[in-house]
């Protein structure tokens, strides 16, 4: 899969003499007309992809899918392609280990635009999260005005900030 990106926290300054641990995760992709399938966070004042973490072992179209049903309650998942993979470097605020190396494997994904019951973790409920669709370049401006206004914002919002925008570019929207 073509890496899109490869970004560096502004807090990792060096990877020499750190200790770092790699998660590999997905995200998934699905849009009808100009509206994209998004999650909207409360703590964070943002939009952004469905996905998570990979399990132990785990295939990464099975995670993909599974992680969109569980956050979106999405239906009827099909088509899935591959769109490429977006790789950050961040700053890791526990004792174990000083950076977590993130790779994230984007899929488009055509599903029923009816939503069924998501089964979200407590920490993503207690985030605000919820399923939306949404229409892209709101969301666009959206993340744009929360990188510029909000001081809740979290450190996903610049790489769903740029897959938003690479995803308008591609589809010509």
């Amino acid at each position: 899969m073509q890496n899109l990106k490869t970004h560096y926290h502004p807090e990792v300054k060096t990877l020499t003499n750190k200790t770092v641990f790699t998660r590999h995760a997905t995200r998934s992709i699905a849009i009808q007309g100009e509206d994209i399938l998004l999650l909207y966070t409360e703590r964070y004042e943002d939009y952004s992809l469905p996905g998570g973490g990979l399990d132990l072992g785990e295939d990464k179209l099975t995670g993909m899918v599974r992680e969109l049903e569980e956050e979106t309650g999405a239906k009827s998942i099909r088509n899935i392609q591959p769109f490429g993979t977006y790789e950050e470097y961040r700053p890791w605020h526990k004792p174990d280990f000083d950076i977590q190396h993130m790779i994230s494997y984007c899929y488009t994904c055509e599903i029923d635009k009816e939503l069924g019951v998501a089964k979200m973790e407590d920490y993503e409920t207690k985030n605000g999260m919820r399923a939306v669709w949404v229409n892209i370049h709101d969301a666009i401006q959206h993340n744009k005005n929360t990188i510029a206004n909000s001081d809740k914002k979290g450190m996903s919002i610049v790489r769903e900030l740029f897959l938003l925008e690479l995803i308008v570019e591609r589809e010509q929207f």
